[in-house]
């Protein structure tokens, strides 16, 4: 699965290079949808992903409040600072991590248990769908979005290692 990963975070850093040409006033503008700015739901897919790992790990999840980060380049750091987290712990990933539970204490006090296959799975395709969110903003700003078609990338053999 760490295959996937490599995918979304290919797409990711096309989507930061898309918003390095952008007015900064334009990431953060509010919108409608994914999680009201372009800014805001790039920093979501990476926090969600830096805090489902590191339950899974059972080490300290990182606490950064989404209204304080404002620049593009805080949230390629966390990114960053994310992808060395993910990439060690899907390095050491076998079928017997896959089967592994987590269990959570939902807000309502209410315990939920999950496969880690099935977290994993949730993080891969909670970017996805965040994706399409900029998808839709970037057309409706007139411009061409970062293309997600799995087909045609090559990601396979890419480490992030030196990220």
């Amino acid at each position: 699965m760490i295959e996937l990963f490599y995918y979304n975070w290919q797409v990711r850093e096309d989507w930061f290079k898309w918003c390095e040409k952008r007015f900064a006033e334009e990431l953060v503008k509010e919108r409608a949808g994914g999680m009201g700015s372009i800014l805001k739901t790039l920093f979501h897919v990476i926090d969600c992903e830096q805090i489902w790992i590191n339950q899974m790990k059972r080490t300290s999840v990182t606490q950064i409040d989404i209204n304080s980060i404002s620049t593009l380049q805080e949230v390629i750091e966390y990114s960053n600072f994310t992808k060395k987290q993910t990439e060690q712990f899907m390095r050491e990933w076998n079928s017997n991590t896959e089967k592994k539970i987590l269990e959570i204490k939902r807000r309502n006090g209410h315990l939920s248990s999950f496969s880690y296959g099935k977290i994993v799975k949730h993080i891969i395709t909670h970017e996805v769908h965040h994706i399409g969110q900029l998808s839709v903003w970037s057309r409706q700003l007139g411009e061409k979005p970062v293309s997600s078609d799995l087909i045609y990338r090559e990601f396979l053999s890419q480490s992030f290692e030196t990220i």
